[in-house]
C-alpha cells in the first residue's frame, strides 16, 4: 500500500515562498499520477497540481499558475511543490495524493501540511 508523508508547512508572509515535500513509500513515484489538493477552512478541496505518470506532464489550478510548480525525484521517491508568492487564499491544508488513473482519482492521500499566509 501506498503511503504519503507531506512536510514543509508553516505559517509565511504574503509574497513569501514555501517548499512542500511528499514522502512516498511502498512504491514508486513514477508509477502513480501525484498531485496537490488544499482544504482552506470552511471550503472544499481544490485540485492544486498534478504530475503525470507518462513522461511527467504537469497541471495547475489557474489559481496558482505561474506561482507553484510541482517537480518529481524519482531517485528519492519524492514529490515537490514549490510556493512562490503567496497569498492570503492560497491558506489552507495541502495534502500529497496519489492515484492510477488521472489526476483527479485520487486513491492514496496523506496527512496534511498546513499553510497559512499571514502578515
Amino acid at each position: 500500500q501506498l503511503q504519503l508523508v507531506e512536510s514543509g508547512g508553516g505559517l509565511v508572509q504574503p509574497g513569501g515562498s514555501l517548499k512542500l515535500s511528499c514522502a512516498v513509500s511502498g512504491s514508486t513515484v513514477e508509477n502513480y499520477f501525484i498531485g496537490w489538493v488544499r482544504q482552506a477552512p470552511g471550503k472544499g478541496h481544490e485540485g492544486v497540481s498534478c504530475i503525470r505518470v507518462s513522461g511527467g506532464s504537469t497541471t495547475y489550478a489557474d489559481s496558482v499558475k505561474g506561482r507553484f510548480t510541482i517537480s518529481r525525484d524519482n531517485a528519492k521517491n519524492m514529490v515537490y511543490l514549490q510556493m512562490n508568492s503567496l497569498k492570503p487564499e492560497d491558506t489552507a491544508v495541502y495534502y500529497c495524493a496519489a492515484g492510477y488513473s488521472n489526476c483527479y482519482e485520487y486513491v492514496y492521500r496523506g496527512q496534511g501540511t498546513q499553510v497559512t499566509v499571514s502578515l
